[in-house]
């Protein structure tokens, strides 16, 4: 499995966010790829490398990753508590798919934890697609310029940030191979996820719907 195998789209992801809209009273615009870069974010302190519950819920799933895979999120932390609320545990999804992967395990609850709807079961498939390929993740994988718009007049929010993805590589879990890739713009996507606060815990916020693209030149720079 190439390094790639991340890239699937949520099909429902767009009528979700449309239909959420329109319930919402909101306008369907999207936002351009220059509009993108740092839209809905104020410049503050980087936010953290590993997820920091404090006061949010002391039962957040264990989401570490073997030393050998290192996870980079290089977001500026808004000064909204609900948008940086919103932007972490985004990046918390994307540290529970690969924990899934490491693990080894379709139903690892880290993914559960931070997911619903097709946001969850996208990753429960692509745990299952490295799983019963073989193959786990090793290397950097990047993430940066995020954007965070909110979805109409309610809480929920479209996070969006870049991936650099080329120093990610697929790993044969039996031989412990890498399959080493070189650097092309396969390396660079743009990801999206509609974030709302959980139904369990309003402190912890969830991913719903996912979109990937693959091949995006702005992210490349």
């Amino acid at each position: 499995m190439a390094r790639s195998a991340l890239t699937m789209t949520a099909a429902t992801f767009a009528a979700t966010a449309a239909l959420l809209l329109t319930a919402c009273g909101g306008d369907g615009d999207e936002s351009s790829p220059d509009d993108i870069k740092g839209a809905g974010t104020e410049a503050g302190s980087p936010s953290p490398s590993a997820s920091t519950p404090g006061t949010a819920d002391a039962n957040r799933p264990d989401v570490s990753l073997p030393e050998d895979l290192k996870l980079v999120f290089d977001f500026q932390r808004p000064s909204d508590a609900d948008q940086a609320a919103a932007l972490e545990d985004a990046a918390n999804y994307i540290r529970a798919l690969d924990h899934g992967i490491a693990q080894q395990d379709p139903n690892d609850p880290a993914y559960q934890f931070y997911s619903t709807g097709g946001a969850e079961k996208y990753a429960k498939s692509q745990i299952e697609a490295w799983v019963k390929d073989g193959w786990t993740v090793t290397g950097d994988d990047r993430y940066f310029n995020a954007s965070i718009d909110p979805v109409g007049e309610g809480k929920s929010v479209l996070v969006s940030f870049c991936r650099n993805q080329a120093k990610f590589y697929s790993k044969k879990v039996k031989t412990g191979k890498v399959n080493y890739t070189e650097e092309n713009l396969d390396s660079y996507q743009k990801f999206s996820l509609l974030m709302s606060p959980s139904e369990a815990s309003a402190a912890v916020w969830q991913a719903r719907q996912i979109e990937v693209q693959g091949r995006v030149k702005e992210c490349k720079g």
